[in-house]
């Protein structure tokens, strides 16, 4: 078993959590934050689950190994 160090993201919208894995790009939803990130681990299992068994995970193995991982938000303005 290989485990790997993902970066979730959980946001409000409407009366739902969405949640994003930023380095696969797959997303989740749930009625509370922690039903969000549940979810959204049940969707990145299957995910890495199918990219093995159509071998694709080598295609994806770069985001996966990044050790180095930066997460911070920022303010921007519009008119």
């Amino acid at each position: 078993m290989v485990r790997y160090q993902l970066t979730a993201v959980v946001w409000e919208e409407g009366e739902v959590y969405v949640s994003k894995c930023v380095e696969l790009e797959v997303a989740s939803c749930g009625e509370t934050p922690k039903e969000a990130l549940a979810m959204l681990r049940d969707a990145v299992d299957l995910y890495l689950e199918n990219a093995e068994a159509y071998g694709m995970l080598d295609e994806i193995m770069g985001p996966l190994q990044t050790r180095e991982k930066y997460t911070t938000t920022i303010e921007v303005e519009t008119t």
